[in-house]
């Protein structure tokens, strides 16, 4: 294995999964939100990911999970990884088993190895600030802790989970690591906005640094059937054993968030310790995240997509447009608009999250041609 160029020992697993339902009909199961250029850069959430970690673990020490239909895409946007760093999941698990499966085949291949796990479809905004936390959490991970990285929130919402913290923790290289106690789901507004002002709240992004050791430590004393099966599937990635290993045993994985398989259960036992992130970060969860991202300011009117044709007159909000169509909005505020060439989404950001929930609908009726 060439050595890192890097933090020793540090590698990186970017899970590329889900669908991204909140972003229909611009992201599709086929072209799920981490291979959009949602940022406006020019490139993908995913390759924005892999280079924002290239420094810390060198290109050499970044692991990919993916579900197979998407491996292809992955491959084509990452042509430096090597594809014994690209792990394919035959069916989604949730991130228990997509992270937990990286770790085990890490560990095997460098027993010192400390890991940590970032999304492919989030924003940040300082890669300089990224860098510094992930730094800092990389040496709480040395003593042995499970370290995530909360985002200091710069408003009240109930679109994120929440972490609380509690007091400070004397470790070197790690100054201003919190004692986590607890995560919280995602609260209404009047509650989020009690932790905003408490101070002791981070938004959870679903960052986590350990020892690989201590990570799958940690999932094996919760989920010890999870954790041997990850194992024996990390067993036989490198060899000629590793299909059949993976048709035998994927299938009667559990489906498990890591969250509550690992990150609740080491926050309640005393084990976890957060590292505040100050570089500006969202997961785009929805299209007011967009908009909030993409505005220039109140009453702007947000437009994205290649040689788009819009027309407005006292609207604001965002038109996304992959047609050739010309879209006017007219006299309408905080309107989101997505025209696709097979299907036309029409709402407000008000109500920006319940696009799940047609999603599912869909599914039901078995409109599965435009999923």
């Amino acid at each position: 294995m060439a050595k890192s160029k890097g933090l020793d020992h540090f590698h990186a697993i970017i899970p590329a999964g889900g669908v991204g339902s909140r972003l229909w009909p611009l992201s599709r199961a086929d072209h799920p939100k981490f291979l959009h250029d949602l940022a406006g850069n020019g490139d993908t959430l995913l390759r924005n990911t892999w280079s924002r970690l290239v420094p810390l673990s060198g290109q050499d020490n970044i692991v990919v999970a993916t579900g197979l239909a998407h491996a292809p895409a992955v491959r084509a946007q990452l042509p430096e990884l090597e594809s014994s760093k690209l792990v394919t999941e035959p069916s989604p698990k949730e991130s228990a088993a997509a992270i937990g499966l990286a770790a085990a085949i890490i560990e095997l291949r460098d027993p010192e190895a400390i890991v940590g796990s970032f999304a492919a479809d989030h924003v940040i905004g300082d890669d300089q600030e990224f860098a510094r936390a992930v730094t800092q959490a990389y040496h709480a991970a040395t003593e042995d802790w499970l370290v995530t990285i909360g985002i200091r929130p710069t408003e009240p919402s109930s679109a994120f989970g929440y972490i609380h913290s509690s007091s400070p923790q004397a470790i070197e290289g790690a100054p201003p690591a919190l004692l986590v106690d607890s995560f919280v789901e995602k609260p209404d507004y009047a509650t989020a906005k009690s932790y905003v002002e408490s101070g002791d709240y981070f938004w959870n992004a679903g960052m986590f640094i350990a020892k690989a050791s201590v990570l799958l430590g940690r999932m094996q004393a919760e989920k010890p059937e999870l954790v041997d099966s990850l194992r024996t599937i990390a067993k036989a990635w490198d060899t000629d054993h590793r299909d059949a290993t993976l048709d035998a045993v994927w299938p009667t994985l559990e489906k498990i968030a890591i969250d509550y398989a690992v990150a609740e259960p080491t926050a309640k036992a005393g084990g976890m310790v957060v590292i505040p992130g100050e570089f500006g970060w969202d997961d785009v969860g929805d299209f007011a995240a967009l908009a909030r991202m993409h505005s220039k300011g109140p009453g702007d009117l947000a437009i994205l997509g290649d040689n788009t044709s819009v027309l407005s007159d006292r609207a604001t909000g965002i038109v996304i447009s992959q047609s050739t169509r010309l879209v006017t909005v007219v006299g309408m505020e905080d309107v989101v608009v997505v025209d696709t060439p097979d299907a036309l989404l029409v709402t407000s950001k008000e109500h920006a999250q319940r696009v799940k929930a047609l999603v599912d609908m869909m599914k039901m009726n078995g409109a599965n041609d435009v999923l």
